[in-house]
């Protein structure tokens, strides 16, 4: 009796708790990510197959998918606001490092203009009402609704670790991240036909297998009207061409909208049911955002000469690149010439941000950061697409063996292009694993006790043992020697500062350039001929088709991560 009555099954009960919740934890998000698995592999299934003619699959069938995705999507998002999040200790903890105001910022600004997008499809789509199925004039309006409640959704609800509806929440999260990324497919397929007939008619040559047999319509597939022998929806009317030219030209602001959410929406699922220390928030978190403070102005204004420059050199590359054989070869030698010089500077300035660093005494953050660990993952994922790219540039002209400029310019952009993106690489991911300002490594404390020490930066308190948790002033006494240095320990690195703010800032500018330039429509890697005539037009086109995606979303992402690493700075 006394073996039974003792204190050792009252405490049995609460130890295995932990278990049985972690393996939950495990479950829930496995059968989360196979539900976004199935529902992303149809997806993909449908959008490849519409982009051949020879598939029978029709736009309308990925226009009723897609839009039954955002609606049960939208859904979800509404139950989530009006009646998860309002449960009593839904939210117990809120992610400081989740959805910071420039990304969320970020989210609105795309949103926006996929709103306006969503207007031309919808008035592009009416203007042959007479001929044009329901599905292609309710996809647009659809979709509008749904950017609204999920940019809403976004913005409240970033943050939230939520500790109810927990495999609800992870399933509904894991839909709406899919519904994204099937938006994105279909974006960026649309735009990649798009520019295949651009490419064929600029080329006039039908040698070659497109992507799509009609060049009247450039809508995502072609079947609805290659199936009845013709286009059966002609775009005459002026307003109807500006409407169709219009959301071609914004296509990118809504692939960008897509992947934006898309991360967001995957922090959301890291955090769902996550516990967080009460000290977890201080470290990364910046106080405020001032733009160009603190800094040398070079960067900058560099940065801007070269993003002024890159605006002209887009135009004038989109002017003649249509034109005749040496309008194009001069288009082509300005194009190559900007880049080669862009990415040159990127390279050295990257390669001198990490020379900064190797003197910085900062200590490394090593807290759990899913939004830090996603970031680096979509940096180096990203970068993959173009080295791809490169490489077989790079074999081309090696092989190929060509003796005029545009080869050797070709050469020098591909190698330039994989040094940039690594150095640049080392640059972000280092910049983001470094503590705020003022942080020194833990390994070395201090000769005297933490009383009677005015500090310069707050943040300096959380590296000292036994300091009080906020800094506070003493009487007037005479200074000692390490106080003397403790106060002048800021002053001395402020340099280092101010040039890491440039460095941050004159990438940022460049990467912002070399996201609009292929964004909005340039295809060097076709109007170039080498590849196209070592590689064969379809491999080369499949090639870029896949990979130049990532490589415009790596662009934008990096812009995210260095005004993360500028304000950190």
């Amino acid at each position: 009796m006394s073996e039974e009555l003792a204190p050792g099954p009252k405490e049995g009960p609460p130890a295995p708790r932990p278990g049985p919740r972690e393996v939950w934890k495990k479950g829930g998000r496995l059968l989360s990510v196979l539900l976004a698995v199935n529902v992303l592999l149809l997806a993909c299934t449908l959008i490849s197959g519409g982009a051949f003619n020879k598939v029978a699959v029709y736009d309308t069938d990925v226009f009723a998918l897609l839009t039954t995705m955002m609606l049960l999507a939208a859904l979800w998002i509404l139950f989530y606001l009006l009646r998860t999040a309002r449960c009593p200790d839904a939210v117990p903890y809120r992610d400081p490092h989740a959805g910071p105001i420039w990304l969320r910022g970020g989210l609105v600004l795309f949103g926006i203009c996929t709103l306006v997008m969503d207007v031309f499809k919808t008035g592009y789509y009416s203007s042959s009402f007479g001929c044009q199925s329901a599905i292609k004039i309710l996809h647009p309006l659809i979709q509008a609704v749904f950017v609204i409640v999920q940019t809403y959704f976004l913005w409240v609800s970033a943050k939230d670790c939520i500790h109810v509806h927990l495999d609800l929440t992870r399933c509904g999260l894991m839909f709406t991240l899919t519904t994204n990324l099937a938006i994105w497919m279909a974006a960026v397929v649309d735009e990649s036909v798009h520019q295949a007939h651009s490419y064929s008619s600029a080329q006039s040559n039908t040698s070659h297998t497109r992507l799509a047999p009609d060049p009247q319509s450039v809508s995502f597939c072609s079947h609805a009207g290659s199936s009845v022998g013709g286009d059966s929806c002609p775009c005459d009317a002026t307003i109807c061409q500006i409407f169709q030219q219009g959301y071609f030209y914004l296509y990118p602001f809504n692939i960008e909208y897509s992947l934006f959410a898309s991360t967001m929406l995957y922090v959301m699922w890291k955090n769902v049911g996550r516990l967080l220390a009460s000290s977890h928030s201080h470290g990364h978190t910046p106080s405020r955002v001032s733009l160009f403070r603190e800094t040398f102005f070079t960067g900058p204004v560099l940065g801007l000469m070269l993003f002024v420059v890159g605006l002209a050199v887009f135009i004038i590359y989109e002017v003649r690149v249509s034109g005749e054989s040496g309008q194009t070869q001069q288009a082509l030698v300005i194009y190559y010439s900007f880049n080669i010089v862009c990415l040159g500077l990127m390279t050295l300035v990257s390669l001198g941000g990490s020379v900064i660093y190797r003197f910085d005494r900062r200590a490394m953050d090593h807290h759990k950061n899913p939004t830090r660990t996603l970031d680096v993952a979509l940096l180096v994922g990203a970068t993959l697409g173009q080295y791809t790219i490169s490489y077989f540039s790079i074999v081309a002209v090696v092989v190929g063996m060509p003796r005029d400029l545009l080869g050797g310019l070709n050469l020098t952009h591909a190698l330039l292009m994989i040094a940039q993106h690594t150095f640049q690489n080392l640059f972000i991911i280092e910049s983001l694993h470094r503590g705020p300002p003022g942080a020194e490594p833990q390994d070395t404390p201090p000769k005297e006790p933490c009383h009677g020490l005015t500090f310069a930066n707050s943040d300096a308190l959380h590296s000292l043992p036994a300091c009080p948790p906020t800094p506070r002033l003493v009487d007037p006494s005479p200074a000692g020697p390490q106080e003397a240095v403790d106060i002048t320990l800021v002053p001395r690195d402020h340099w280092r500062r101010r040039c890491l703010k440039d460095i941050s800032l004159f990438l940022l500018l460049c990467n912002v350039i070399l996201w609009i330039i292929p964004a909005f429509g340039a295809r060097p890697h076709f109007s170039n001929t080498l590849e196209v005539e070592f590689y064969s037009y379809t491999l080369w086109a499949a090639i870029v088709n896949i990979c130049l995606p990532f490589g415009i979303f790596y662009r934008m992402h990096a812009v995210s991560s260095l005004l993360e690493v500028y304000v950190l700075s």
